[in-house]
């Protein structure tokens, strides 16, 4: 595939699922603004809580089936190997359905322990039972969303993921509008429930299997597999959302309900509005990347594109979101959570360095190398979770931002470093230029608006507008747009030349 064409192609996926997600960021935000409306920073942090241990539970009794699954099928819809693809697809498919039934029956019968441990409270382990059925949801539609990826079906994914938001939302919506906090519970299982309904249908409506039965030796290769990698992949992802508990655990105990709303509010925007690139990079980017990954000058050349087109594409929303955090959360949620602000700003700089990371570390999991996963995740979360540990008592919620932006700067140059060593990488000078260009815009904002958050608004907003112009001219530079916008993103580039600002 030609370079035109390959930015072409990575435009086309973002679109896509970018698009999508920019549906899932409004239906979510709806929904984030009615929790918040209806039980306050307290009933939001605990939503926040179940949550998380759902997904605690689910990414062990997955056992990283889902990446796993997508890599196999990738590979062998690559190589046109039906017969391949076939065992693929039976040995997701019932593997799932076991780990998802086992998963759920194992945390129902642990249902008091956790209550106690996790929520410090016996009397809530009715509503821990019933996570039960939200870690069995998640692992089936986890597989379900597997399939769709490595298939390349990126419109069914995408239709799966707007369709689930807004069913979700009218669910877990309705709840809390006809019982307040007695459906607080229904509205954690909506999103599950719903994921799971839709990602079934289209499922469904895959083409059927052809190859003759799978025997079982070749199942059962395939479930080694899946188990060896998805082992590595699992506890990685344990070590993720353990964290992630963890941290929620340190702010609850040690600052209270209300501040974990603040995090879990901060937390929430900040994982919807990076949702559209990351999800992209999933879709599409994790898929051509492992047919691709022993060509290693096509595997670097890949990973330079979709890290310059995911900044360009991100770029501008995090500068704005830099200035305007005050009024974000007021809009999304409520006064109240105006706390939260500080936060969002301190994970906005962390956001940036994830994106870059991002794209190096599908290197890691193209290449099947689980032992280097395990390690760079568990690294980064235990960076995230000690310098939060550390900075609770001096700095207040406030730690958890810096605590997460100090995880990416730790984790950035790791990735980078393996990528190097597995493939040679290395970035191209325009994506550095871009990287650096948006972290000191970044840093001047939040310096600005420290100083007065209105000219803080100001500066985000002049920022992401001037990065926004060069995006656009970048990214019409590299697809040969054509037409009146053609013209104008030539005339942005000459004057961006002039001044010194492009780099080829």
């Amino acid at each position: 595939m030609s370079k035109d064409g390959s930015y072409r192609q990575i435009l086309r996926s973002s679109s896509i699922i970018g698009g999508a997600s920019v549906i899932n960021i409004a239906v979510g935000l709806l929904r984030l603004k009615v929790a918040a409306v209806l039980l306050g920073p307290a009933g939001v942090g605990l939503i926040g809580l179940l949550t998380s241990l759902a997904g605690t539970a689910s990414a062990v009794a997955g056992l990283g089936v889902g990446n796993v699954g997508t890599r196999q099928i990738a590979e062998a819809a690559a190589r046109n190997d039906v017969a391949s693809l076939a065992a693929a697809r039976r040995a997701l498919f019932w593997g799932s359905l076991l780990l998802a039934l086992l998963g759920g029956a194992v945390f129902w019968l642990l249902r008091g322990v956790l209550a106690v441990r996790v929520l410090g409270d016996a009397t809530q382990s009715v509503n821990v039972g019933w996570l039960a059925l939200v870690v069995t949801l998640m692992v089936a539609a986890s597989s379900q969303t597997a399939l769709l990826n490595g298939m390349r079906h990126i419109g069914d994914l995408a239709r799966v993921s707007v369709l689930s938001a807004l069913l979700s939302t009218v669910l877990g919506v309705g709840a809390l509008v006809l019982w307040g906090q007695g459906g607080l519970m229904a509205f954690v299982i909506a999103a599950p429930l719903a994921s799971f309904l839709l990602g079934h249908i289209y499922v469904a409506r895959l083409p059927k299997i052809e190859a003759q039965r799978t025997p079982l030796p070749v199942l059962a290769g395939q479930w080694r597999i899946l188990a060896r990698l998805g082992a590595a992949f699992m506890v990685a992802g344990l070590a993720g959302t353990l964290g992630q508990l963890l941290v929620r655990t340190l702010v609850q105990r040690q600052l209270g309900v209300d501040s974990l709303g603040y995090f879990q509010a901060a937390s929430a925007i900040s994982m919807t509005y990076i949702g559209f690139v990351l999800t992209a990079m999933g879709t599409d980017y994790y898929p051509r990347l492992t047919a691709a990954i022993h060509d290693h000058s096509a595997a670097n050349r890949m990973v330079n594109e979709q890290t310059e087109v995911a900044l360009l594409l991100a770029g501008p929303v995090f500068l704005a979101m830099m200035g305007l955090a005050p009024w974000v959360i007021k809009l999304l949620y409520s006064g109240s959570f105006h706390v939260a602000a500080d936060v969002l700003r301190w994970q906005i700089l962390g956001d940036l360095l994830k994106v870059a990371s991002w794209p190096l570390g599908f290197i890691i999991l193209a290449s099947g190398a689980g032992r280097t996963f395990i390690f760079t995740e568990t690294m980064a979360i235990s960076v995230f979770v000690l310098l939060t540990w550390l900075g609770l008592p001096l700095l207040g919620i406030t730690a958890t931002g810096m605590a997460f932006f100090g995880m990416y700067i730790v984790l950035l140059p790791m990735v980078y470093w393996l990528a190097k060593r597995k493939t040679g990488f290395c970035w191209a000078s325009r994506v550095w230029y871009q990287l650096a260009g948006l972290m000191l815009a970044a840093f001047a904002v939040l310096i600005i608006a420290e100083w007065s958050i209105l000219a803080g608004a100001a500066a985000g907003l002049i920022l992401s507008a001037a990065f926004g112009l060069y995006s656009f001219s970048r990214l019409a530079h590299k697809t040969n747009l054509a037409g009146p916008l053609g013209r104008v993103a030539v005339l942005g580039k000459t004057w961006m030349i002039r001044a010194g600002v492009w780099r080829e």
